[in-house]
């Protein structure tokens, strides 16, 4: 009764969650799953055991054996403690395992379950930035960008880059993968793969103001000509990002439309990320040194292959107290 109960309440949740169409997201899906189900081991056990307790020593039932001074049994103490320890030793271990494997940061090596990623293909790459109240998605591969519309064709690796103009927050895809947050003057990473085609909601996780609840985008699932259907659907249909553009854009906005940018600076993202869109604002050095992030000439480890001081939590502008700064729209109802 107790599981039917559990799983009862497990389908109320979001059928995203339950029924991801990512491979990052089924692998967090399980662990949900096999989580509970240890934590099942000991709580259907106690309550039987209340329920069989109440009932067996009830006060009208006088063949049940009365010891007022019982105190100790060794038996019953080695059950009562080695239970729960070894269920805590096998979550311990699960967490540690999934932390390093699902580690955001680390490129993934699979498309899905017995089904490498080809080392040929090569990640799409989508530059996520948070604004008030509405999410700007820039491809720069293909040279376009959109609000609140994230489209990405199915069974190709994708790394997201992520920032925030002015207020911390959250980038969710539920049936993509898990969290993460975006933070003004920081770039955080998501590796991902969409292994199913379909249309999918994608939120902010991460209260953020007045528009907060409004702040979702639309997340299709394309093969690859269809993929590139859309990129020409959106270089036909909109004007150029540009800094000016994008000045307009990032001012609060509540409800917004999806919208679609024909050509987009390229230089933009970093712009964002180094806090200086706004012409003659000095762009903030890295913590980490350097403007930003060096080329990469090797495949990067996650972070159970990394050394312990290298391990963090993305790349930081925010200087260092005392450290001085270095030098330096057109929208349509959703389809």
């Amino acid at each position: 009764m107790v599981l039917l109960a559990a799983m009862g309440l497990l389908s109320a949740c979001n059928h995203e969650v339950l029924n991801p169409a990512g491979d990052i997201a089924l692998q967090q899906r399980d662990i949900i799953y096999i989580s509970t189900a240890l934590m099942l081991l000991i709580i259907v056990p106690v309550i039987a055991l209340i329920i069989v307790f109440a009932w067996r020593y009830r006060a009208s039932n006088k063949d049940a054996t009365y010891d007022p001074h019982f105190d100790h049994s060794t038996s019953l103490e080695l059950v009562i403690w080695s239970a729960p320890l070894l269920i805590i030793i096998c979550l311990g271990a699960l967490t540690w395992w999934s932390t390093h494997l699902l580690d955001p940061f680390r490129p993934i090596n699979r498309i899905a379950a017995g089904k490498p990623v080809d080392p040929n293909v090569k990640p799409l790459v989508v530059q996520v930035v948070s604004l008030d109240w509405k999410w700007l998605f820039i491809y720069p591969e293909q040279g376009v960008a959109t609000v609140n519309e994230l489209a990405l064709p199915v069974d190709r690796p994708v790394q997201f880059d992520l920032t925030s103009t002015n207020m911390m927050n959250t980038f969710y895809a539920p049936t993509l993968a898990g969290m993460i947050y975006t933070m003004p003057g920081m770039r955080s990473r998501l590796h991902a793969v969409l292994n199913r085609p379909g249309t999918f909601e994608g939120l902010s996780a991460n209260y953020s103001g007045a528009g907060f609840s409004d702040m979702r985008f639309k997340l299709y699932g394309v093969d690859q000509a269809g993929f590139a259907d859309w990129v020409g659907r959106v270089k036909a249909s909109g004007p150029v990002l540009d800094t000016d553009r994008f000045l307009l854009l990032e001012k609060p906005s509540e409800k917004v439309p999806a919208m679609y940018f024909s050509g987009v600076d390229r230089t933009l993202f970093d712009r964002i990320f180094k806090r200086c869109v706004r012409p003659g604002t000095p762009c903030i050095s890295g913590m980490h040194g350097g403007h930003g992030s060096a080329p990469q000439t090797a495949k990067p480890e996650g972070a159970l292959l990394k050394e312990s001081g290298d391990k963090d939590g993305g790349e930081s502008v925010t200087p260092n107290p005392g450290a001085a700064p270095s030098p330096a729209p057109h929208s349509h109802q959703e389809r």
